[in-house]
């Protein structure tokens, strides 16, 4: 699996700035926060931010075929998540939560939004657990095979919808928690502790080419964690 995220993002961080139980507790806390948002928003949608379903179908009726529709939905994704008015075009909705940074709060809605909506024009439900699990993996990339490691899952040399089918429901739960928690620590420029120092608000923190790159690596990713549903059967 090809890496377009750090493989480092849960590193320890430096001895001289030593995260203890109580910092530790918050990110975690923080992390199980970001991965409802990105699926109960980004992915279900709210008030005027369309959803993963509402999306895929408008590009499957403007293009005619599914493989063409995600095409052009990953297009539309990485100009969105890269034009310099990404952020003030999401109005309030980056508000939510408010002790997240709302440029990568914006940026995660985004490409949950997209990820789910390459599982749609697949043919898999974004209602169900196992897939809103996926979509929150395809978000961290190659990294997601350690997580799903920690969480007590091996992927090997299978699909993660095929080896999230097939966890209790509670290890799901982990997962999602570990891959917010990794999301998170993404999003501090040094590790985790200075995560903690970033502050709830619009300010350039993600700059256009970051989103470009990931953005356009998440719909990839996306693509091959939820393979064609009506040909290939899990």
């Amino acid at each position: 699996m090809r890496n377009h995220v750090d493989a480092d993002a849960d590193a320890v961080p430096e001895a001289s700035e030593p995260a203890d139980a109580t910092t530790l507790e918050k990110l975690s806390a923080r992390g199980v926060q970001v991965a409802e948002t990105v699926l109960n928003v980004g992915v279900d949608g709210k008030g005027p931010w369309k959803g993963s379903v509402q999306v895929a179908e408008q590009h499957l009726a403007r293009h005619g075929d599914v493989e063409k529709a995600i095409q052009r939905l990953i297009a539309t994704h990485v100009r969105l998540t890269s034009s310099s008015g990404f952020l003030s075009g999401l109005g309030g909705l980056i508000t939510l939560p408010a002790t997240l940074p709302a440029d990568f709060t914006a940026l995660w809605l985004s490409q949950a939004r997209l990820a789910g909506a390459i599982a749609h024009l697949r043919g898999y439900d974004v209602r169900s657990e196992e897939v809103r699990s996926v979509v929150l993996i395809s978000l961290i990339g190659s990294s997601a095979a350690e997580v799903l490691s920690a969480a007590g899952v091996e992927i090997g040399t299978k699909t993660a919808i095929g080896v999230i089918k097939k966890v209790p429901g509670q290890v799901m739960i982990e997962i999602n928690k570990k891959v917010g928690f990794r999301l998170v620590t993404k999003a501090g420029s040094k590790g985790i502790v200075n995560l903690t120092k970033l502050a709830p608000v619009a300010g350039g923190i993600v700059g256009g080419g970051v989103n470009f790159a990931s953005t356009r690596a998440v719909g990839t990713w996306a693509k091959s964690n939820f393979p064609d549903d009506r040909a290939v059967h899990l």
